[in-house]
């Protein structure tokens, strides 16, 4: 029998298609709570390259990088900027809906 694969392993090796990886972020940022969206940005970087590399094609340091992304880190928008980049994503804005157009 085949060993199966754990949770995370599974959603590493998703995250590293990067249509995958922009809609597990934009799901995380459904999430009133913007701590998801950090842990979801901090699975996309381990599975996208792992922190070391991406903190370092961000150009900003690894430590630096594990606090911005930890639970309780808070990461700025130029650093959140710099880590999509270096994952060979981008950040963008949408609606929440057509009706609140009006």
């Amino acid at each position: 029998m085949k060993p199966s694969r754990t949770h995370e392993e599974w959603l590493y090796g998703k995250l590293k298609n990067a249509r995958f990886a922009a809609a597990y972020l934009n799901a995380a940022a459904q999430d009133d709570d913007p701590r998801s969206y950090i842990v979801a940005l901090r699975h996309v970087a381990e599975a996208r390259g792992g922190l070391a590399k991406i903190a370092s094609e961000a150009g900003v340091s690894r430590e630096s990088l594990y606090r911005a992304l930890s639970p309780r880190g808070n990461p700025t928008v130029k650093t959140l900027a710099a880590v999509l980049k270096a994952a060979g994503l981008r950040l963008a804005v949408r609606t929440q809906s057509i009706a609140t157009l009006s």
